[in-house]
């Protein structure tokens, strides 16, 4: 942690409306080497503290228009200044004000005339709390993040990017269930690399997955937003296109097909047909199966036809 009684980014916002006090404040702050902003009212003080993002705001009570009691409640109910530490400079030393002043949200007190060396010892006090918050919040934000990750990793591929199988009949199931609502089709397109597996007996595994890479990129730049691309298994992947009849669904698969015919990849002429392609089986809700199981063995079934049909097609 850095020292704070020498920290030079460290920023205190003095709010005074008596020019020689909010000196005086300065002088006392700046020779323990921080750094500070002033207003003189209220008003200023919340502007100040919204483009300015001090560290600590040191704040007179006895103020016109607006007085600190008031300044200090605004700042508390602010999402964007309510965690900035409040320090309330006061003349008033009955209890009534402090409780005042506690109820308004102020950190800490102390009373004119100050000690120097008291001021300095209450803000460098209430800037390690803060210090300790700011790293509080860093861990929590980290913690969000790495959480956000894990949900994220838990239903995609981790080799393509895309969706996993997990995810593929998660989503499947969804869109099923709102087309039966609402009267609409579902699509779902499969597809196979044809002979995958002579590629990779060839050139090896890490250039097998290159292949599954670029095929991906291929489905994820060519469909619609509530179209979900999934890897379904090994070389085996599958399209769900909500509110899609087989029509269209069959042009979307030839389009597919087309790309990845017509996509260069790393020594594709090796293979049996000269180039990388696909086979394409396609599945529609509710003319060609009436739930998700019935679905994917419709798409997978005409994914097999079209194998046997010579490869390098749709079939559906």
């Amino acid at each position: 942690m850095e020292n704070l009684n020498s920290n030079h980014s460290t920023v205190i916002l003095v709010v005074d409306d008596i020019p020689a006090n909010i000196q005086l404040l300065q002088n006392h702050l700046s020779s323990a080497g921080y750094r500070t902003l002033t207003a003189s009212n209220g008003e200023e003080a919340l502007s100040c503290a919204e483009k300015g993002n001090p560290d600590l705001v040191l704040l007179d009570v006895m103020m016109p228009v607006m007085d600190g009691f008031e300044t200090c409640r605004t700042l508390k109910s602010n999402r964007n200044t309510h965690y900035i530490p409040i320090i309330m400079v006061t003349a008033l030393n009955e209890m009534k004000d402090k409780i005042k002043g506690i109820e308004a949200g102020a950190d800490d007190f102390i009373t004119k005339p100050f000690n120097k060396l008291e001021l300095l010892a209450r803000v460098k006090s209430l800037l390690r709390i803060k210090s300790l918050h700011d790293q509080l919040q860093e861990k929590v934000k980290q913690l969000e993040l790495a959480k956000e990750r894990l949900s994220e990793l838990a239903v995609t591929d981790g080799l393509t990017g895309l969706y996993n199988y997990r995810y593929f009949k998660g989503y499947l199931g969804q869109e099923i269930r709102r087309a039966k609502r609402h009267n609409s089709h579902v699509s779902l397109i499969m597809l196979d690399i044809d002979f995958f597996k002579n590629y990779n007996d060839t050139h090896g595994h890490l250039a097998g997955d290159d292949v599954l890479k670029i095929i991906a990129k291929v489905l994820i730049s060519n469909i619609r937003s509530i179209d979900v691309a999934a890897r379904y298994g090994g070389e085996e992947f599958a399209l769900i296109l909500p509110e899609t009849h087989a029509a269209a669904g069959r042009i979307v698969a030839e389009k597919i097909k087309s790309l990845v015919e017509n996509q260069k990849f790393e020594n594709e002429e090796s293979q049996p047909n000269g180039r990388i392609t696909v086979s394409m089986g396609i599945g529609t809700f509710p003319d060609q199966g009436n739930s998700l199981e019935e679905l994917i063995k419709c798409a997978d079934e005409n994914l097999y036809r079209a194998k046997a049909a010579g490869r390098n097609c749709v079939v559906g």
